[in-house]
């Protein structure tokens, strides 16, 4: 059970909206790491919201400061297009890297950066939203559509490898309003061999609740639940430690 903050950045700023729309600034991103670090978050996932949109440069710099006081794992993503890409992540400091919309594009990306850096530093990145009856997947931060849908699409990245894979949901993303539950529903269905990250909804402990019952040994990550103190760490603490004190 690990807890992960997780901080979309846009320039210089932490910013979240609803939905992947109507983005408003949180913060700096190096305070609200170390806040989240001192809070005790097992990871911190760092999310360059418009890098691949827009061809912008990474948030190397940002990593680099962060990870100067910070030890705990860090992923960063967002903008990841090349080998060169993932290599100035990881030098920066980073622990795991984050890929979506590359590896989409050209699954080769995904071979020849396991091949070079390890399955255990590549992250799978999935943003997904419920279409008609399926689950289809996106990219550029929810913006296109790509026409593969969710089942194939980890199969496919599972047999090629990855050390984990992060699922956020757009139709829950920023409402606060709970897990998209059909679609953890429909995860859980699935045959899902790699440590998972799910993402988009949690706005109180009682979501934190209901995602531990049903992926007691997976990972959340939280955003707005921690940006607007709707959730404080010390109460997911005691949740897992009460979770883990039943099952012993």
């Amino acid at each position: 059970m690990r807890t992960i903050a997780r901080l979309d950045i846009k320039n210089d700023f932490v910013i979240k909206g609803i939905n992947f729309e109507g983005l408003r600034k949180i913060g700096k991103p190096i305070d609200l790491s170390n806040k989240y670090y001192i809070d005790g978050v097992d990871e911190l996932l760092l999310l360059d919201s418009v890098a691949t949109l827009y061809s912008r440069k990474n948030l190397f710099d940002i990593i680099k400061k962060i990870t100067e006081k910070i030890f705990i794992p860090v992923c960063v993503g967002g903008g990841i297009r090349s080998l060169n890409d993932i290599e100035m992540a990881l030098k920066s400091g980073a622990d795991k890297v984050a890929i979506n919309s590359a590896i989409v594009k050209d699954i080769s990306l995904l071979k020849t950066a396991k091949k070079n850096f390890g399955a255990s530093n590549i992250v799978v990145s999935i943003e997904v939203k419920k279409n008609l009856n399926d689950w289809e997947i996106y990219v550029n931060n929810g913006r296109d559509k790509t026409g593969k849908n969710l089942s194939n699409w980890i199969k496919e990245v599972q047999e090629i490898g990855c050390g984990e894979i992060l699922i956020t949901s757009i139709d829950s993303d920023g409402t606060q309003k709970g897990l998209n539950q059909e679609l953890l529903d429909h995860i859980k269905s699935l045959e899902v061999l790699v440590p998972l990250i799910i993402s988009g909804g949690v706005g109180n402990i009682s979501h934190v609740k209901n995602f531990v019952k049903i992926f007691p040994e997976e990972a959340l990550a939280i955003a707005s639940a921690f940006h607007y103190k709707l959730i404080e760490m010390k109460e997911i603490k005691k949740l897992y430690y009460e979770k883990k004190n039943n099952n012993s």
